[in-house]
This record gives C-alpha cells, sequence and structure tokens, in this order.
C-alpha cells in the first residue's frame, strides 16, 4: 500500500468518526434538548388562550374590581394614597365658605408621622366663630370621607363689644387634626364621592343665659313695657305704647323682645312671653274697665 491510499484511507477514516460522533451528539445531546423544548412548546401551547378566552377574564375581573370599588365606596371612611398636605387647607376652606364674617381659622402643618402601617398629616388650628361654626368645622373633620381626626381640642367664651353694639359672643377654639392616607391604593375607592359633612343646630352651650344688655329695637316692634290695652276685635288686640303709637297684634305675633301668647275675651286681656337678657316673664295688659264703663255712660 502505497503512501497516498494511505493517508487517503486515514481521512476517510476520521471523516467517518466525525460523522458517527456527530450523529450521536445529535441523537443523545441535542435529542434531549429538543425533547425538552417540545414539551415547553406543549405546555406554553396549553396554557395559550384564544382573544375570546382573554376578553371574558378580563371582563370577570372587572366585575371583581368594580364590587371591591363598591364595597369600599360605601365604606363610611376611606383613606388616601400618597395625601398631599395642601388638600386639608383646601377641606378646610371649603368648610368654612359659609361661615359669618366673625370667624376667623388659622392652620399650621405640624408635621408627617407614620401610625403602624398608615401615615398622617398633623395640623394645629386656632381660631374663633359662633358656637355653630365651630362645631360645623370639627363635624366636618370628623365626618370627612377620607379618614381625619381631631384631638386635644380646647374651648373658650370669647365676647366682641363695641361701642353702641350689642356683644357677640363667640367660641375660641384650638385643636389638632390628622390627615391620614397610605402609600398604596387598597383603602380608597377609584371614585371619590364626599361624605355629606351638613352638620345638625346645637344649642350655644357657651352662651350667657342672663346677660345685662338688652337689644335695641331696631325693628320698631311694640314695647309692651308701658302699653295700654285700646280695644279687643276679632281682627286681634289694638294697643298703644307708652308713646302713643298703636299697633294691631294676633296671638303668636311677634313684639319687642317677645310674643303675644294669648287674647283673652272674655275677661278683656292680652298675654305675653318676654325675654328680658334670659330673664323670662309673663305680662298682662287689660282693659281699663272704668274706662270703658264712662264711655258707655256718656254715648
Amino acid at each position: 500500500m502505497n503512501k497516498k491510499l494511505r493517508s487517503t484511507l486515514v481521512l476517510l477514516a476520521f471523516l467517518f468518526f466525525i460523522l458517527i460522533a456527530g450523529g450521536a451528539y445529535l441523537y443523545f445531546v441535542q435529542g434531549k434538548k429538543l425533547d425538552e423544548k417540545r414539551e415547553k412548546l406543549k405546555d406554553l401551547q396549553a396554557k395559550a388562550l384564544d382573544p375570546q378566552e382573554l376578553l371574558a377574564q378580563y371582563q370577570e375581573l372587572l366585575v371583581k374590581s368594580n364590587r371591591l370599588d363598591s364595597i369600599l365606596a360605601n365604606r363610611e371612611f376611606n383613606i388616601p394614597q400618597n395625601l398631599s398636605s395642601i388638600k386639608f387647607y383646601n377641606f378646610v376652606n371649603n368648610i368654612t365658605n359659609g361661615f359669618s364674617d366673625k370667624a376667623q381659622v388659622n392652620i399650621e402643618f405640624l408635621e408627617q408621622k407614620q401610625e403602624k402601617e398608615f401615615f398622617y398629616h398633623e395640623y394645629k388650628l386656632t381660631g374663633f366663630g359662633y358656637f355653630n361654626e365651630v362645631y360645623n368645622l370639627i363635624f366636618g373633620i370628623e365626618h370627612s370621607k377620607e379618614l381625619k381626626k381631631v384631638v386635644n381640642v380646647s374651648l373658650g367664651n370669647l365676647v366682641q363689644t363695641k361701642d353702641d353694639e350689642i356683644p357677640v359672643y363667640l367660641v375660641n377654639f384650638t385643636m389638632t387634626a390628622k390627615a391620614y392616607f397610605s402609600k398604596d391604593n387598597r383603602f380608597a375607592p377609584a371614585t371619590f364621592v364626599e361624605n355629606n359633612l351638613g352638620a345638625p343646630t346645637l344649642y350655644d352651650a357657651f352662651y350667657p343665659l342672663i346677660r345685662n344688655e338688652i337689644p335695641p329695637n331696631v325693628d320698631e316692634l311694640l314695647d309692651v313695657q308701658g302699653a295700654t290695652l285700646l280695644a279687643l276685635i276679632p281682627e286681634g288686640a289694638f294697643i298703644a305704647d307708652s308713646k302713643g303709637n298703636t299697633y294691631l297684634v294676633w296671638e303668636g305675633e311677634q313684639v319687642y323682645l317677645g310674643y303675644l301668647t294669648k287674647i283673652d275675651y272674655q275677661n278683656s286681656r292680652v298675654s305675653f312671653i318676654l325675654n328680658k337678657g334670659g330673664i323670662i316673664e309673663k305680662m298682662d295688659l287689660e282693659l281699663d274697665r272704668t274706662e270703658l264703663k264712662k264711655k258707655t255712660n256718656e254715648k
């Protein structure tokens, strides 16, 4: 065997070996990987959903989301996400928008704190106003849809007086308020609707029962003090005040400092209830029967 033939046979043997090794690699190594990829492809195909099924799942999730949102919306309080400290100023301004010109509310931001898994902004509120204005402020903060709390409330009397004017009885206040919020939206509905913040009217516990001053008769009503009952007619009672002015008044009609409560035709008498600086008085006026008899005899 010559050298050239031997070299050719060696080359053929080497090529054959490569073919055998390559086939074995493809069969035993790559074949296993291909099988794994086929299995993965089968899994993906099994999990693949058509558009209609995806749409059905989306609608089902949307219904669940709306139901959850409805539950949150119907709760008395919610906790908003990432609340701005400025929002509380706007909230208080909306509440105090209808207050009288006597009222004054000051707001001071104190700090941000954490309480368990929630956070809150803390504010200091000071000022004064009529009793029910201060109550409306506290009521609005406590009943707001977005959770807020009033703590450390201090109330006191405040009397404002000016020359020749009726004293104004107000209430001054100092309180601390907390506005809560969360880092996520788990506790807030998608659509915010504020609660009804209309507070009921309460009796002013700071208003003095007895006062030294008597309000002026600015409406020029009948002043019963020193008045004279002139006559009783079906339409009411003719009464003259101490200055000679005559009035026709009926049961329930307002007079200066009170009301005419009863007309007694049988006894020729009219009765009044008067409030003189917190002191309640009953006052009666009767026809002067002597004068009435004298006038009858003259006729």
